[in-house]
């Protein structure tokens, strides 16, 4: 194997974690930082995140380290796997000390819920200079790949070099990936599968069956795509592991926090009392607070996510979002 530089992790979350732990596998030397030092310190010790990932053992080039400054230091190569709504901050921290940085990649998923900005263009706002970028999605659950069980992962770059540069970190042992060009359409297939999830997690919370859930998924296969196609992302983006791949994933599994977070709101619970029984960040509940306004500047409707939205956050009934879905005007399938 060629040698491959230090890859810095940012995010000491499951995700992030996972990935460093894979990455130390295929024999990169790796630092992973998450912003809690109490927390970082365990890690060093214990050598595993018994918070997120207990019994899976650091590989031996996995260091976690306590000060941001030092991860910098020692890694030309960054992956940042925080939740979106500390993505701006994360880069921020960065900014400051990426003198002799030379790539950045993100596993992050969704968008900025104040600006309702995508995530590579936060990256162009926040860091001084520019550098080579890439995006990495697809169907894939922590614990999952943490455990060394099959995975297979889009990584999407504009510059195709440095997208065959992040496969030669990622690939290999029990994960495949994949590269592209297409970001946009990476990046919003990663985000607004997060948001049908909690559609498909009600429907199930409702005690439907299986039909509903799988009109469930294909029309919300039919929302990505419409909104896609208004944003510029590429069909077959759409139709691939970021797009379809995750929205099965995440629809259909409670180890899904967005499908959790549907199956408490369909069983009668708060969204505030589900944030709290669930324990970590979910994704889809921040970023049903933009995709229908992204999708309404795109002239493009949204009918599931939009009920999605009302129930999180106009205390409209889950129960009442399903019949306004189903008494909707008739219309052609495909149009």
């Amino acid at each position: 194997m060629q040698t491959i530089p230090c890859v810095g992790v940012i995010g000491a979350g499951s995700w992030g974690t996972a990935l460093a732990i894979h990455l130390a596998r295929q024999g990169v030397p790796v630092r992973l930082w998450g912003r809690d030092p109490v927390q970082m310190q365990a890690m060093r010790e214990q050598r595993q995140n018994l918070r997120y990932l207990p019994g899976i053992d650091f590989p031996p080039s996995l260091q976690p380290v306590v000060a941001l400054e030092q991860l910098l230091h020692d890694a030309p190569r960054l992956l940042v796997a925080v939740p979106s709504s500390s993505f701006r901050a994360t880069l921020r921290l960065i900014a400051a000390q990426c003198a002799h940085l030379e790539g950045l990649v993100w596993a992050t998923k969704g968008l900025e819920m104040d600006s309702g900005q995508w995530l590579h263009e936060i990256i162009a706002q926040e860091l001084p200079r520019p550098l080579p970028q890439a995006v990495v999605s697809g169907p894939s659950f922590a614990q999952e790949l943490a455990r060394g069980q099959p995975t297979a992962l889009t990584v999407a770059s504009w510059e195709g070099a440095f997208a065959q540069e992040v496969t030669t970190w990622l690939n290999g042992g029990t994960l495949r990936t994949y590269t592209s060009e297409d970001v946009l359409g990476v990046e919003l297939g990663g985000a607004l599968k997060n948001v049908l999830a909690i559609a498909a997690g009600i429907s199930d919370g409702l005690g439907f069956g299986a039909n509903a859930r799988a009109a469930l998924i294909t029309r919300g296969l039919a929302e990505l795509m419409r909104l896609g196609e208004a944003v510029g992302a590429r069909t077959e983006t759409l139709m691939g592991l970021s797009g379809l791949g995750d929205l099965v994933l995440t629809c259909t599994d409670n180890q899904s926090r967005n499908r959790r977070l549907g199956l408490a709101l369909g069983a009668g619970h708060s969204l505030d009392e589900a944030i709290a029984q669930i324990g970590q960040a979910v994704e889809g509940a921040r970023t049903a607070a933009v995709i229908v306004d992204k999708a309404a500047q795109a002239g493009v409707e949204l009918p599931i996510s939009t009920q999605v939205h009302h129930v999180l956050y106009a205390g409209l009934p889950p129960q009442r979002a399903v019949e306004i879905l189903l008494r909707r005007e008739i219309k052609p399938e495909f149009r």
